[in-house]
């Protein structure tokens, strides 16, 4: 597949080469308490999965379904996640430019009926929520800032589409079509799309995904040249730019959540690995290929030491033992991020590896996630975990998910507040 989440697994893996260059480091820690050491605190654990529905990934299972069967199928994975004994659904409510609500900022989804901008008959988001506590289960609103579409050609898009309407907003790139970060217009416009959903409905969360810059393309540049010569002299480089631009969508974005809906936490699930300790003293142990902090212009690092954030739920997909990014070294690494921040870290892991024949021997041993909730109880900062993804959640093809649920989740549990 070469959409949405997807695209970045595979690009991930492959990726995982040594790559690095020196560069500044990070802010100093600022924020709340610590965790008492040696312990878990007692304040709940979130147990959650996501829901995607970029490309049909998960849901809903193909385009043109009516609504009754699309809520059906919505349904039956939200009552999948509370036989699980889950109790956070991350559902993906803006996977391109577009909405699964009626919003006045975008168009209706394509992975809805098969045409961008056609009227499902129903609110899948409003449902999500109201069916979702109904359930007793946290809905949080997962939202790609900056993906406009699968494909490059802007006359595919629906007439109406800001992006349209605004052709200088649009970057192709790697086979894509993004919005253009360094623009002003355009940050203050994704944040206002995005905030609607949030004003709109009782949200427990709002979400970010792990793409802001995108993936780089071997061969291939992306073209920001007129928005660094508006906006970036006052910058030593255009990654100092690009990394500031990605600052202020997140700082900007935590301080509008506050003030719309203050009880809805804002987390973002980037990519497992910000920069290697080859590349900065201050990095993991890891030798990926693909860094955050250098590649995606995304600083992980301090938006959790800067408090920007109330949780961080980085994609560690890796085995232990991995070589180029072991599970057992990254966990520890992120705790210490989150050590004395109080935002909160939850670990993002790959269900949809286990059984995969294409994948490691050690996705292929039905206790290896196990192993990771194991390992991840001796850091306290760890406060719970999120499995990719609900189609996987519901197959568990080699009944990977079901021991965790034995060894961990006996019993239900609430999400931290």
């Amino acid at each position: 597949m070469q959409m949405g989440r997807l695209s970045r697994r595979a690009f991930a893996m492959a990726a995982l080469t040594t790559l690095g260059t020196a560069g500044d480091l990070a802010a100093a820690p600022r924020g709340g308490p610590a965790a008492p050491p040696g312990r878990r605190r007692a304040a709940g654990e979130l147990r959650g999965m996501w829901l995607a529905t970029v490309a049909n990934r998960d849901w809903p299972s193909r385009t043109g379904l009516t609504p009754a069967e699309q809520r059906a199928e919505l349904l039956a994975h939200l009552d999948t996640a509370v036989r699980r004994r889950l109790n956070a659904v991350f559902f993906q409510v803006r996977p391109t430019a577009d909405a699964l609500w009626p919003s006045p900022y975008e168009p209706w989804s394509q992975y809805l009926t098969g045409t961008q901008g056609k009227d499902p008959g129903w609110d899948p988001l409003g449902t999500a929520v109201a069916e979702a506590h109904a359930r007793g289960l946290e809905l949080h609103a997962w939202f790609n800032p900056y993906r406009i579409a699968n494909h490059t050609d802007p006359a595919r898009l629906v007439a109406s589409h800001p992006a349209r309407l605004h052709p200088d907003w649009a970057v192709p790139y790697g086979g894509k079509l993004y919005y253009n970060p360094g623009l002003p217009e355009v940050r203050a416009f994704v944040q206002d799309a995005m905030l609607d959903a949030v004003r709109r409905y009782r949200v427990d969360g709002v979400h970010f995904d792990d793409y802001f810059y995108p993936y780089p393309v071997a061969g291939q540049t992306f073209d920001d040249d007129a928005a660094y010569a508006a906006h970036g002299a006052d910058f030593p480089d255009r990654a100092s730019w690009r990394r500031h631009n990605i600052d202020r969508l997140v700082s900007e974005t935590a301080a509008l959540i506050r003030k719309v809906r203050p009880a809805a936490r804002f987390g973002i699930s980037p990519f497992g690995v910000w920069r290697n300790a080859a590349t900065d003293p201050l990095g993991s142990d890891t030798r990926a290929g693909v860094q955050t902090y250098d590649d995606l212009y995304a600083d992980t690092r301090t938006w959790v030491r800067e408090c920007w954030i109330d949780y961080i739920c980085p994609q560690v997909y890796w085995n232990i033992g991995f070589a180029a990014a072991d599970y057992a070294k990254l966990v520890p690494w992120w705790a210490a991020v989150a050590k004395g921040t109080g935002v909160r870290l939850y670990v993002g892991e790959a269900l949809y590896k286990a059984g995969d024949p294409a994948q490691p021997a050690a996705w292929q041993d039905p206790v290896e996630l196990s192993r990771h909730l194991t390992l991840a109880k001796g850091y306290p900062q760890v406060r719970g975990h999120v499995f990719f993804s609900a189609k996987e959640v519901a197959a568990d093809r080699i009944g990977a998910l079901a021991r965790v649920v034995a060894d961990h989740y006996q019993q239900p549990a609430k999400p931290p507040r």
